[in-house]
C-alpha cells in the first residue's frame, strides 16, 4: 500500500483570516472537492461533548466544514449516536438538548442535528465488517448508514482506555448503536482489588450502570450490571480496579477499527481532526481536566489510520504541559517513564493496536506523507 497523504496546518493565522477559513483551505488542499456532493446527504460525525465538558470542538469550526459542504452541493447534518452509559446523551431527547446547550444548532453551525440511532439507541442498521476478525457484522446508527457521504470531524484528546480518541474512535465507537457499543466493550469487565481499594467511592460516582456497591466496605462490581465501559478504571486513583482480561483493551481497540471499516465501507469518507484542548480523558466526561499537551494544529486525510498515526506522532513530539495529569505523573518520584505521552498520562491504556489492526484489515496505512500548509 502506498503512503497516504495527510495534510496539516497549525493554528497560526494572518490578519483578517479566521481559523474557519484556514480549515476550509486545508480541506480543499486535502481533496475534499474530489467527492461528488451534489444533492447528497452528508453526515458530519462528531462529538457534542457531555454537559459540563468544555473541551469539545467549537461550533465555529463545525460551521466552516458545513458551509464548505453546502458550497460543494451537499446537504450536511451533524450526527452522533447515543451513549451506552447513562448521562446527558443517553437518548435522543437528552442528546439534542445537550447539543443545543453546548452550542450546536442551525444558527451556529448552519445545519441540523440528527441523532443517528434514534430515540432510544435502537434505530440501527446491521452491516458486514469487511475482513472482520473480532466482529463479522456491526450495528451502526441508521442515519450514518443512510448518509451518502461521511465526514469525520474529531477532537483529538487523551482517553483512559484507548490512549487517545481520534478519527477511528469517533467513527467506530461513536458510530455504533447502543448494541454496537456493547459489543465493542464486552470482552472485558473490571474487577476490584480490595487490598488497594480506599472506599473513596469515586468509581461509583463515575459508574453509569449502578454496578458498584460497598456492602463489604470495599467496592464490589456487579458483573451482571456492568457494561464494561471502563470509566471506573479511569476514576480510581489507587489502581484498585483493572480488567479481568489482559486482552480486553486490545480487543476494544481492534473492534473500533473494524466498526470504522464497516461504517466507511462503500461510501465516500473524509476525515478531519483538530489537535487542541488535548484533555487527558474523553469528552464523554462531564468535566475536562487541563490539557496535557499544547494545541498543535488541524489535519485532514482520506485515510483514518494514517490520520490517527500522524496525530499520535505529532503529539509524541510535543512538550508536555507541566500543570497537567501528564506533567504531574512525569514529575512523580520513581515514576516509570514510558516515553509515550499517552501511556504516561494513563498507564493502563493501549493505543497502537487500533492502528495496527486497522492497517491489517485494509482500513488504511500507518505509512504517510505529512504535507504541511
Amino acid at each position: 500500500m502506498e503512503n497516504s497523504k495527510v495534510y496539516f496546518t497549525d493554528f497560526r493565522t494572518v490578519l483578517e483570516q479566521s481559523q474557519g477559513v484556514k480549515l476550509q483551505k486545508l480541506c480543499r488542499k486535502a481533496g475534499i472537492g474530489d467527492i461528488d456532493f451534489e444533492g447528497k446527504f452528508v453526515a458530519i460525525k462528531m462529538h457534542f461533548g457531555e454537559l459540563g465538558n468544555f473541551s469539545y470542538i467549537r461550533p465555529n469550526y463545525v460551521k466552516a466544514v458545513a458551509d464548505l459542504i453546502k458550497e460543494l452541493g451537499g446537504k450536511p447534518f451533524l450526527t452522533d449516536c447515543n451513549t451506552l452509559y447513562p448521562g446527558s446523551r443517553k437518548n435522543a431527547v437528552d442528546h439534542l438538548y445537550n447539543a443545543e446547550v453546548n452550542g450546536f444548532n442551525s444558527v451556529t453551525t448552519g445545519c441540523y442535528v440528527i441523532i443517528a440511532d434514534g430515540l432510544k439507541g435502537t434505530d440501527e442498521a446491521t452491516v458486514e465488517v469487511p475482513n472482520g476478525e473480532y466482529c463479522k457484522e456491526a450495528y451502526i446508527g441508521r442515519a450514518l448508514y443512510d448518509a451518502d457521504v461521511i465526514i469525520s470531524l474529531s477532537h483529538f484528546k487523551g482517553h483512559e482506555m484507548t490512549g487517545f480518541g481520534g478519527a477511528i474512535k469517533n467513527i467506530g465507537m461513536g458510530g455504533g448503536s447502543r448494541a454496537g457499543k456493547m459489543i465493542q466493550h464486552n470482552d472485558g469487565k473490571p474487577i476490584v482489588n480490595p487490598d488497594l481499594c480506599r472506599s473513596c467511592k469515586l468509581c461509583a460516582r463515575e459508574c453509569g450502570s449502578d454496578a458498584i456497591s460497598y456492602e463489604t466496605g470495599k467496592a464490589v462490581i456487579n458483573q451482571d450490571l456492568c457494561k464494561g465501559c471502563g470509566r471506573c478504571i479511569g476514576a480510581c486513583a489507587f489502581d484498585a480496579i483493572s480488567n479481568q482480561s489482559g486482552t480486553a483493551l486490545e480487543s476494544l481497540c481492534c473492534k473500533m477499527a473494524e466498526y470504522t471499516a464497516a461504517i466507511c465501507n462503500g461510501k465516500p469518507c473524509f476525515h478531519i481532526t483538530l489537535i487542541m484542548d488535548v484533555s487527558p480523558n474523553c469528552d464523554c466526561h462531564g468535566e475536562n481536566d487541563a490539557p496535557i499537551l499544547p494545541n498543535i494544529g488541524m489535519l485532514a486525510s482520506f485515510d483514518p489510520v494514517a490520520l490517527d498515526q500522524a496525530c499520535a506522532d505529532l503529539c509524541q513530539k510535543a512538550e508536555p504541559i507541566r500543570n497537567s495529569q501528564l506533567g504531574d505523573n512525569l514529575a512523580k518520584e520513581g515514576w516509570h517513564h514510558h516515553h509515550d505521552h499517552f501511556l504516561d498520562s494513563n498507564p493502563n491504556i493501549k493505543w497502537k493496536e487500533t492502528l495496527e489492526h486497522g492497517e491489517k484489515i485494509g482500513l488504511g496505512t500507518r505509512e504517510y506523507e505529512l504535507i504541511k500548509l
